[in-house]
């Protein structure tokens, strides 16, 4: 009896020896389950592969983000090698995840499974929240959820900072686009303080600030410097030759995606129409 006792206890010990193993390992395996060779496909999921993941999980993003003219954080991007925008670009990178926005064509994500990767399409975003919730979705497949919860946590602070007064500007881009007064980049301004008139969203009529100038435009500097048909665009005149309008310049590239790298241009912007 006693004899059998001790081998009962014996085979206890090598049991609960081996649960302790075994939950030991799944959660190395777990902890080692995080993508390693993350590519982006697509300039906006740039920006959240360069602010959300380690550098060490990026493997590759478009060559646009290598551009100054395009992108905001096109020093980083330089880091890492470019390619333009195709599945079959990114296949020498091995990647074991591929991100991109927006509708994707059946092909590619029949060859991103080919190649043994996942293909994490991000909606494209239409509110302040819909942003947030392609932060966590990011965040989450590159197992990151920390950081991404520091980055909504930013922007809700940059909410409830807002001004309670709305100013009315217009915004301009390049050949004199404007932007709907529910857009997402109007409610990015108007977390700067900024409010959108009716009725905007498409492009201005150059004769109207001709006789009627705004008194504040919020003006894009995409490619300001560059000789482009978009910039004579004769309103820019109009507007420039204004004794009463207030321009105030934006980072154009910064509206692009319209996504985090907004943050600290809204902050500079919310600081310089308080002045």
């Amino acid at each position: 009896m006693a004899a059998r006792r001790r081998m009962n206890i014996v085979n206890w010990r090598s049991k609960l020896l081996w649960l302790f193993l075994l939950l030991f390992f799944s959660g190395v395996s777990a902890g080692q389950t995080a993508p390693s060779r993350v590519v982006s496909v697509n300039m906006c999921t740039d920006e959240l592969l360069l602010l959300l993941a380690r550098p060490d999980q990026i493997a590759s993003v478009t060559h646009l983000a290598h551009d100054r003219h395009e992108f905001p954080f096109w020093q980083t991007g330089r880091r890492y090698p470019a390619n333009d925008g195709s599945v079959v670009s990114v296949v020498g990178y091995r990647p074991d995840l591929i991100l991109t926005m927006g509708g994707v064509a059946r092909d590619r994500a029949t060859l991103a499974e080919r190649i043994g990767a996942e293909l994490l399409i991000v909606p494209f975003p239409q509110t302040l929240e819909d942003i947030e919730e392609s932060i966590t979705l990011v965040a989450r497949a590159l197992e990151r959820e920390e950081r991404g919860r520091r980055m909504i946590a930013a922007m809700r602070r940059l909410s409830a900072g807002q001004p309670d007064a709305l100013r009315h500007a217009l915004y301009l881009s390049d050949s004199g686009y404007s932007m709907a007064e529910n857009s997402l980049g109007a409610q990015w301004l108007a977390l700067a303080g900024v409010r959108m008139p009716d009725g905007q969203g498409a492009r201005v009529a150059a004769e109207s600030l001709l006789l009627d100038p705004p008194r504040l435009v919020i003006r894009s500097d995409y490619r300001r410097g560059q000789t482009s048909r978009g910039q004579y665009w004769p309103g820019f005149r109009f507007v420039d030759q204004s004794a009463t309008t207030r321009i105030v310049y934006t980072d154009g590239r910064r509206w692009t995606c319209s996504g985090l790298s907004l943050l600290p241009e809204i902050r500079r912007l919310r600081e310089a129409l308080a002045r």
